[in-house]
């Protein structure tokens, strides 16, 4: 019997790699998929666990499909229904299933069983799970870009973290698979896609392929040379002259590279386990900044940390400052019971923490308009990916992650196109399509 579908993800961007391919797996299966916002027979929500506001969320996801539809079956899966399934089961008193992370490739079959028990747990022991979970995934629903998911967990234990607990240690995708998945997304004609998973510097060590990140990374932009490749995020620590030298051989990478500093002060780095200075974030910021001096650089930041003193946040706001970095992703720092930072002394008064952070973010905003003044004047390939409502205008991303507006065709969206960028109008970065477009071009 047909049945309805909604599926609906908080979090990483392993997380909506991992609903892609639920929804893989149910339309292979003959179902459809709807709205999570209507009624459904099957509610599928992908938890994040990663701060407190997540959990809540994720708590208020499975009270809506109960109330949307007080028959549905209900299946809770991802990091926070890893680690908080007892919360979980105290939300309803019907049927549930919850499903943990090292499971999840049982969630299709799991939920279109014809009976299940009022109780369905499928958690299990995250640290002992030795293999990643095998989740093709064909389409990504309404996206221009693809994610592809080579890896798994992490080994870090950074003070503050709670993934090593719900997503395990570090697992890799072995190599044909990830090649595999690849050539599903090419003949799906997708033309970017991003590399991603929870600590994606440690790929292949936890394999016997003789592979590594930077190796994956070269036998990716070799295979798919009609492709622009984007890697997620990479530990400051795994930023190398192989890395460098990659991207620099490959037309088809892009100059794009998101590193967490979450801290500018060594002493709460230190206390974050993060495992090295402020001096050498520089000297890696520094190295591709000269490399690639086009080149998008990312930061994580988290404000607030236990400890956390006014010379500490001036550190951190100081380093920011005078890097060349492109952009700030700012976050609060969050207590997550379980994690040795919730237990530790000199917790920041929540209204100190929101002042730091609403200043690091006029920074963030500072650092992208300086940005893109740079870039004033160069010219680009953009994968079109839709057209604005507000201003009519087409948008996409340059290779170094600028999303500029142009005007343009539809028949463009999903199709990479030369623009120049030569206006910033209301602090956003305006383009025209130059008259030679490169149909070719990665």
């Amino acid at each position: 019997m047909k049945k309805t579908i909604a599926v609906t993800t908080l979090g990483c961007k392993v997380n909506q790699f991992e609903s892609a391919s639920f929804i893989t797996g149910f339309t292979d299966a003959g179902h459809e998929i709807v709205p999570f916002s209507g009624p459904a027979d099957v509610y599928v929500i992908n938890t994040c666990g990663v701060t407190a506001r997540a959990g809540q969320q994720s708590r208020q996801l499975v009270r809506r499909a109960i109330r949307t539809n007080p028959e549905a079956r209900i299946i809770v899966t991802g990091c926070y229904a890893q680690i908080a399934a007892e919360q979980l089961v105290e939300i309803s008193d019907r049927q549930i299933c919850i499903i943990g992370n090292g499971n999840k490739h049982l969630l299709v079959a799991t939920a279109l069983k014809k009976n299940l028990p009022e109780l369905t747990m499928l958690t299990g022991n995250i640290g002992l799970q030795k293999e990643i979970c095998r989740l093709p995934v064909r389409r990504f629903r309404g996206r221009t870009r693809c994610y592809l998911r080579i890896q798994d967990g992490c080994n870090n234990f950074c003070s503050y973290c709670i993934v090593p607990y719900s997503r395990g240690r570090s697992r890799s995708l072995p190599k044909a698979a990830v090649l595999e998945q690849g050539e599903l997304f090419r003949e799906q004609g997708y033309r970017e896609m991003v590399i991603t998973g929870i600590n994606v510097g440690k790929y292949g060590l936890d394999l016997q392929e003789g592979q590594d990140i930077y190796s994956l990374l070269d036998a990716l932009c070799c295979n798919f040379p009609d492709m622009r490749i984007r890697l997620s995020s990479i530990e400051p620590t795994e930023v190398n002259e192989q890395l460098l030298t990659t991207i620099a051989q490959h037309a088809n990478f892009m100059p794009h590279l998101h590193i967490p500093l979450q801290s500018g002060d060594d002493r709460i780095l230190a206390r974050m386990n993060r495992r090295y200075t402020a001096e050498v974030f520089v000297g890696v910021i520094g190295k591709i900044a000269a490399a690639f001096p086009h080149a998008a650089i990312g930061c994580d930041v988290l404000a607030g940390f236990p400890g956390e003193d006014e010379a500490a946040a001036e550190n951190t706001y100081r380093l920011l400052q005078g890097l060349p970095v492109s952009y700030l992703h700012v976050f609060p720092y969050s207590a997550r019971p379980g994690t040795p930072a919730a237990s530790m002394a000199n917790q920041i008064n929540g209204k100190i923490k929101n002042k730091r952070v609403r200043r690091l973010r006029r920074l963030d905003q500072e650092k992208r308009q300086s940005f893109y003044r740079r870039q004033l004047g160069t010219s680009h390939g953009v994968l079109v990916e839709r057209r604005n409502n507000k201003n009519g205008l087409l948008q996409g991303f340059t290779e170094n992650y600028i999303p500029v507006h142009f005007a343009g065709a539809t028949s463009l969206i999903r199709q990479v196109v030369r623009v120049r960028f030569d206006e910033i109008k209301d602090k956003q970065p305006i383009a025209h399509l130059e008259k030679d477009q490169g149909k070719n071009e990665p």
